[in-house]
C-alpha cells in the first residue's frame, strides 16, 4: 500500500485507475528531478502528495500575485506550466488544499513572497541559442566594437550576461572570441560577468559541465575545441573558463559595476518584469554602457516606449540596440 496524491493504492490486484494514479506519481517526480531540479527533494519525499490545482485555478492566482511582485502575465503565459508545478509542490509543503488558501498565507505571512519569487523563476538556456543573432554579433557587431577598443588602446572587452543560467550564453561568446575572432584582435582581452538569481545555476555555470544535449544548436568545431569529455557531461576548457566570472546576483537589487561594451539581457527584464519596472532597469544597464555600446535583448522582446533618447535601434528584429552618444541625443532632439 503506498500514498499517491492523496489515495491509498495497492498493487495487487491489478486497477487502471490505480495503475493512472501511479503513472502520474511518477511523471511528476521525473520531472521535476531532471526538468525542474531546483524544486526536487533527494529523498523523493513529498512528490506524491502534491496538491491538485486546476490550471485555470493557477492562471487566477499567477494573475493576481505577478503584479505584486512587479511581473507581468503575457510573459508567464507559455511557460506557466512550469510555475504551477513548483506553487502545487508548495502548497503540499504548506499542507494547503489550493491557491485561495495560499493566498491567504501571503497576506499574513509576508516572508513568503520571496519563496513564490523564487518559483518564478524560468530557466530555459542553451549553447547558441539564436544561431542568427550570434552570426550577427560574430560577422559584424563583435569586430566592429573590438576594432574600436582597439583603437583607443583599451586592453579589455568587457561584457555582461544578465540573467546567465548556468552559463550557456557566456560560454558560447566566449568560444566565438577565442576561436573565431581573438587572432584579429591579439592585444584584446575578453572578460565577461555573468549574473544570475539562482545560486543553483551559478555553481553550475562556474562547474562549466554541461549535457550533451544542451549543445546541440552550437557549431561542431566549437564544441570540440572547447569541452572536454568527463563521463556523459562535457566540461568547459579551463582556458575559457577564467574568462567568466559568475556572481549571484538579482538585477532587481544589485549590478555590477560597468562600464561594458555589450550588456545581454535576453529573455528576462523585458519578458517577466513589469514595464515600470523595465523602464528602472533599463536606465541603470545604459549607466553601464559605453557610449556606442550594445544592448542584446531577446529576439522576441521591445524595449518600452519613451527610451529613443538612450538607445538607438539597431537591428530591433535581433534585439540589439546600440547606446547613444550625448551628440546623438541633442541632435534628434532639435
Amino acid at each position: 500500500m503506498g500514498l499517491c496524491h492523496g489515495k491509498r493504492v495497492s498493487c495487487i490486484p491489478f486497477d487502471v485507475k490505480i495503475f493512472a494514479d501511479l503513472y502520474t506519481c511518477l511523471t511528476d517526480m521525473i520531472y521535476l528531478k531532471y526538468v525542474d531540479p531546483h524544486h526536487f527533494h533527494p529523498s523523493g519525499i513529498g512528490i506524491n502528495l502534491i496538491t491538485e490545482m486546476k490550471e485555470s485555478e493557477c492562471i487566477e492566482f499567477l494573475q493576481w500575485a505577478l503584479p505584486k511582485m512587479r511581473m507581468r502575465w503575457p510573459g508567464f503565459r507559455k511557460v506557466r506550466r512550469q510555475v504551477c508545478r513548483r506553487i502545487k509542490r508548495r502548497l503540499s509543503e504548506l499542507e494547503l488544499s489550493g491557491s485561495s488558501d495560499y493566498r491567504r498565507y501571503l497576506v499574513t505571512r509576508p516572508e513568503e513572497w520571496p519563496e513564490l519569487d523564487s518559483m518564478c523563476r524560468i530557466t530555459i538556456s542553451r549553447f547558441y541559442r539564436d544561431r542568427s543573432l550570434f552570426e550577427h554579433l560574430e560577422n559584424e557587431e563583435l569586430q566592429e566594437i573590438a576594432g574600436k577598443a582597439t583603437a583607443r588602446g583599451d586592453r579589455e572587452f568587457r561584457c555582461w550576461s544578465i540573467g546567465s543560467a548556468s552559463g550557456e550564453e557566456a560560454y558560447t561568446l566566449v568560444l566565438i572570441w577565442e576561436l573565431r575572432l581573438k587572432s584579429r584582435f591579439p592585444s584584446l582581452e575578453l572578460r565577461i560577468i555573468a549574473t544570475d538569481s539562482d545560486p543553483n545555476m551559478i555553481r553550475r555555470g562556474a562547474a562549466g559541465c554541461y549535457r550533451p544535449e544542451s549543445m546541440k544548436d552550437l557549431p561542431e568545431e566549437l564544441m570540440k575545441a572547447g569541452f572536454d569529455r568527463s563521463g556523459e557531461q562535457l566540461c568547459i576548457k579551463d582556458r575559457f573558463k577564467k574568462q567568466v566570472k559568475f556572481l549571484n546576483q538579482d538585477i532587481r537589487e544589485i549590478m555590477p559595476d560597468g562600464p561594458f561594451q555589450i550588456i545581454l539581457c535576453r529573455n528576462l527584464v523585458f519578458t517577466y518584469f513589469d514595464e515600470g519596472l523595465q523602464r528602472e532597469i533599463l536606465e541603470r544597464l545604459a549607466e553601464r554602457l559605453i557610449p556606442g555600446g550594445l544592448l542584446v535583448t531577446g529576439t522576441h522582446e521591445t524595449l518600452p516606449d519613451g527610451v529613443d533618447d538612450l538607445f538607438l535601434r539597431v537591428a530591433p528584429h535581433m534585439g540589439i540596440y546600440r547606446r547613444r552618444f550625448q551628440s546623438q541625443v541633442i541632435e534628434d532632439k532639435h
